[in-house]
């Protein structure tokens, strides 16, 4: 294992944080958090028959078995509400710029989370996993939590080699922590040997559910800059490429969209939303535009 970058303290990385990021929602957002943290609702309330322009996510299928006809949970919001981040620390999180890796991108999207949960009065845990889960740190409220987590994430050694990251762990370890509904972020660039889908649906099935997938430009679109030799960052496996190669770059493109879409078609079918959240893009962008498609999905 080797140690992760200097990212700052804890103390420094949360002043950062507040005066660049949270200072900047708060007056784009307005204070109006809801359509980042609600979603439509945590507690169940109540069935009835679905109507055109309902989320089909939320049909109970039992129900609509037994009735011969569509119906659809409803929930009633909670203002008090246990968020859980199920953190995926593998190899190829660390890939990225020197100063712009996912994992850090990763740290600098929980601490934000986390401190405009806790300021609202709710709690927030996680599961770190690098091919095992790592920690668990329990649901807790406070900026003392925040500055727990983001610590923990610091400490978190890199692993330098690791075998091909299985995803389907971490969500399972979530199904079996949390016994209480809430609202979870899963944080990964879902590089993963295949069969975590399944567990993913059984997770939002119980629980609000957002997918932030983490990547980095390059993972897509290779820039023409010559001959390369490219490292996986999980096996060690290297391959020599030549950039120039137009066909090339074209072939990896492809093959990067593939992947997009079988992802995309995965959360869609899991009925988890999705933020994708690129290592050059700013957050604060990223996250006002994740709100505004949830506030237009609430209509």
């Amino acid at each position: 294992m080797t140690a992760a970058p200097d990212l700052g303290s804890p103390e420094r990385i949360l002043h950062r944080l507040d005066w660049q990021v949270i200072r900047r929602l708060d007056g784009l957002l307005q204070g109006d958090y809801r359509s980042l943290f609600y979603g439509y609702g945590i507690d169940f309330a109540d069935l009835r028959e679905y109507q055109p322009e309902d989320d089909i996510r939320y049909i109970d299928w039992n129900v609509t078995a037994r009735m011969s006809a569509p119906y659809v949970r409803q929930y009633v919001e909670d203002r008090e509400i246990t968020a859980w981040f199920l953190l995926d620390l593998s190899p190829s999180m660390d890939f990225g710029t020197v100063n712009n890796l996912k994992r850090a991108v990763l740290i600098d999207f929980v601490a934000t989370m986390a401190r405009l949960l806790t300021r609202h009065g709710n709690r927030v845990g996680a599961l770190l996993y690098s091919g095992q889960i790592e920690r668990t740190i329990p649901a807790r409220g406070g900026r003392l939590q925040v500055l727990r987590l983001i610590n923990d994430l610091l400490r978190q050694p890199r692993r330098a080699r690791a075998p091909l990251t299985a995803l389907g762990p971490l969500l399972d370890a979530g199904l079996h922590t949390m016994k209480q509904r809430a609202l979870v972020f899963i944080l990964s660039d879902f590089i993963s040997t295949p069969g975590w889908e399944r567990s993913l649906r059984l997770l939002s099935q119980r629980h609000e559910v957002i997918a932030v997938r983490l990547f980095d430009p390059r993972e897509v679109q290779l820039p023409d800059i010559g001959p390369l030799i490219l490292e996986d960052a999980e096996t060690g496996e290297q391959m020599y490429v030549d950039t120039h190669d137009a066909q090339f770059r074209q072939r990896f493109l492809a093959a990067a969209q593939q992947r997009e879409a079988e992802l995309l078609a995965a959360f869609t079918h899991a009925g988890t939303e999705l933020l994708s959240l690129s290592t050059e893009e700013d957050l604060v962008k990223a996250i006002v535009r994740f709100a505004a498609v949830r506030r237009q999905r609430r209509r």
